[in-house]
């Protein structure tokens, strides 16, 4: 058992130091003896982990993007909310925190696709995966928002859960260039407290 939980907590760190080297570097500018030193693993054992880089590549997007999920779900938990300004909670403790790393690294799926476009399958397939689900996350929250009166129910909200999500990454990627969360910032405005508002406010 103890070789099990090991195994598994060598793996856990792989996957953080993952995150933070391709957010940093890239997934083509990652290499594995690099990764394996990084978390003193030793050489040439990384496939005791993972089945092939791109494998780890995939498990990475899913580690990325589990917290996110898990802590727009716990603010849209809190009894003492309604789910709109749930939402815009969890907005602003994410601006708050790429405040704090200055603007660097953006969103890890967003410049994956960037880089490796369409030529890994198994990645671009963790990908979708991952953007669906953080998708349906906000199809979640945005649904309590319609029944709450909130939000405006004449759109669906898979329609804006989907508007949210594509506007979030184009704002995530002038965040880089121009050093600045201005851009999240309008995004959210225009759509959390405007689009998506009810037609009669």
């Amino acid at each position: 058992m103890a070789r099990i939980g090991n195994k598994q907590i060598t793996r856990e760190k792989l996957l953080d130091q993952g995150v933070a080297m391709i957010m940093e570097r890239g997934y083509h500018g990652t290499g594995l003896q690099d990764l394996l030193s990084s978390v003193k693993v030793p050489k040439g054992s990384f496939y005791n982990y993972f089945a092939s880089k791109d494998e780890f590549g995939a498990e990475v997007v899913q580690h990325y993007i589990e917290p996110f999920i898990r802590q727009l779900g716990d603010y849209l938990s809190r009894p003492e909310l309604d789910a709109l300004s749930a939402m815009k909670r969890y907005f602003r403790d994410l601006i708050e925190e790429l405040e704090r790393r200055q603007f660097k690294g953006g969103c890890l799926l967003g410049n994956l696709i960037g880089e490796i476009g369409d030529t890994n399958e198994i990645c671009m397939a963790a990908l979708r995966d991952a953007f669906h689900r953080y998708r349906d996350k906000y199809t979640e929250g945005l649904a309590r928002a319609q029944a709450e009166g909130t939000v405006r129910a004449d759109l669906s909200a898979e329609t804006m859960a989907d508007l949210l999500a594509d506007s979030m990454q184009g704002a995530l990627l002038r965040m880089k260039v121009e050093r600045s969360v201005r851009p999240l910032e309008s995004c959210l405005s225009h759509l959390l407290d405007d689009y998506f508002k009810p037609k009669n406010d």
